[in-house]
C-alpha cells in the first residue's frame, strides 16, 4: 500500500520552510537557500545534478538518499512547479527543474487553472485542478504500490497534515534563523492531529527529526 511521506524537508531553526520576499531570482525567499545547505554538499544531490563527487557514508547522506527510494509518484503545490500565477500564459513556464527533472516520475501538480500534462524527459507532470485529496487517489493509481512524495511547499504541507494524509514525514532542522517566511507548523496541533516524533538524529549540516502516527 503506498504511503504519503514528506522527505528532506528543510526547515529553520525557528520553524520556516521557505523565507520572505519569494520570487524568481529568489525562488526560496530571502535566506531560503541557506536552509539546503545540508544537502547541496551530499552525493545524492550531486550526483542528481550531474556534478559527480559529494560526501558519502554520512548521516546527511543517508538521508538524502533515503528520499528517493520506492518513490512512485510526487505531489506539488504550484509553487513548487514554479513561480507563475493565475492563468497559465501562452508561454507557459516549464518549472524550475530545466529539460531533465529529479523526479523519474508522475508528477501532480495542484492548481486552480487547467493546464494540459508536460513530459520533460522521463518526468510527465499531470495538473490537478480539484485540490489534494483527488491528486492523491491519481498518484496512488500512477505509484503502483509504491510511495507517494509530498514536495511541497509549506501551505501543501499544512493542508496534508490537516487532513491526516501524512504517514511518515522527515524534516531537516538547518542551523539557521530565518525570522520571517513560511512557517511549517502555523495553526497545526499535530498531537491532536495524531502524530508524535519517531525519531532524531544528529547529522553533519542538520538535525534530522522524523515525525509519523502516533
Amino acid at each position: 500500500m503506498s504511503q504519503l511521506v514528506v522527505r528532506c524537508f528543510s526547515l529553520s531553526v525557528d520553524g520556516f520552510g521557505a523565507g520572505p520576499e519569494q520570487s524568481l531570482s529568489d525562488p526560496l525567499g530571502k535566506g531560503g537557500m541557506d536552509l539546503h545547505g545540508w544537502v547541496f554538499r551530499t552525493r545524492t544531490f550531486q550526483a542528481m545534478h550531474g556534478a559527480g563527487g559529494g560526501e558519502a557514508d554520512t548521516v546527511d547522506e543517508g538521508f538524502a538518499a533515503e528520499g528517493f527510494r520506492n518513490i512512485g509518484a510526487w505531489i506539488l503545490g504550484r509553487n513548487m512547479f514554479g513561480p507563475v500565477r493565475g492563468p497559465w500564459p501562452e508561454e507557459a513556464w516549464n518549472g524550475w527543474w530545466g529539460e531533465e527533472p529529479p523526479y523519474h516520475c508522475p508528477v501532480f501538480v495542484l492548481t486552480h487553472f487547467p493546464r494540459p500534462d508536460l513530459t520533460l524527459a522521463d518526468t510527465t507532470f499531470h495538473f490537478v485542478t480539484e485540490g489534494l485529496e483527488a491528486a492523491l487517489a491519481r498518484a496512488r493509481a500512477a505509484a503502483k504500490g509504491r510511495d507517494i512524495r509530498l514536495g511541497g511547499g509549506v501551505a501543501t504541507l499544512r493542508g496534508a497534515f490537516r487532513g491526516r494524509h501524512i504517514d511518515e514525514a522527515h524534516f531537516a532542522v538547518s542551523p539557521v534563523l530565518l525570522g520571517r517566511g513560511e512557517a511549517v507548523f502555523h495553526g497545526l496541533d499535530l498531537p491532536a492531529l495524531g502524530y508524535a516524533v519517531q525519531r532524531q538524529v544528529q547529522g553533519e549540516g542538520a538535525s534530522h527529526l522524523v515525525i509519523g502516527r502516533a
